[in-house]
């Protein structure tokens, strides 16, 4: 029998003024990048990156500020989609990544979309206000934003009005915690 690598390893990258630290599920198959929205961070994702299996490659990415990621005194979208791309370049991929965004970072998603090769672009968390009693208790840990002092001066140029509705059908909050097995298949099927 030959042991197994662990399911969920983490990575930095980038210098240390610029650093993005992620988590990674899986070697091979579609790219899916994980964005989590302000206040949160990467392990919001865990639960359904645990659902996925290794025939997709997932990335859960702090933002600046956020978790173990560096943070900057400057958060523009154009910068951040452009980490992103070095990012997946960076490992080598090769198939063009979908993006799932939570909240404000359907921003970036849609930042990056625009600039480099995307398979698809899902939002969710866009519209309406969060229920923390639609999430089950397991899982309303990663469903409780974090209080960051000065978060938002490092993001102050991102539009705080009309966030992008939702492109997830159903669920309009926390979709990926409510059904983590459900929300993992959605992505299998995107592939």
């Amino acid at each position: 029998m030959h042991p197994r690598p662990p399911r969920r390893t983490t990575h930095a990258f980038g210098t240390p003024e610029d650093l993005l630290v992620y988590d990674r599920w899986g070697c091979s198959g579609r790219p899916v990048v994980l964005l989590h929205g302000l206040g949160y961070d990467r392990s919001m994702w865990w639960p359904t990156a645990a659902e996925l299996g290794d025939d997709i490659t997932a990335l859960a990415v702090d933002l600046p500020g956020h978790g173990q990621s560096a943070p900057r005194d400057h958060c523009g979208l154009d910068d951040l989609a452009q980490d992103l791309a070095m990012l997946v370049h960076g490992l080598d991929l090769r198939r063009a990544p979908i993006l799932i965004a939570h909240a404000e970072a359907a921003y970036v998603a849609t930042r990056f979309a625009a600039r480099y090769s995307t398979h698809r672009t899902i939002t969710v968390g866009c519209a309406g206000s969060a229920r923390l009693d639609d999430v089950p208790e397991p899982y309303r840990q990663f469903a409780i934003p974090h209080q960051i002092p000065n978060l938002l001066d490092a993001y102050r140029e991102w539009p705080a009005d009309a966030l992008p509705r939702s492109t997830h059908p159903g669920a309009e909050h926390f979709p990926h915690l409510r059904d983590p097995a459900g929300f993992a298949a959605l992505l299998h099927n995107l592939r």
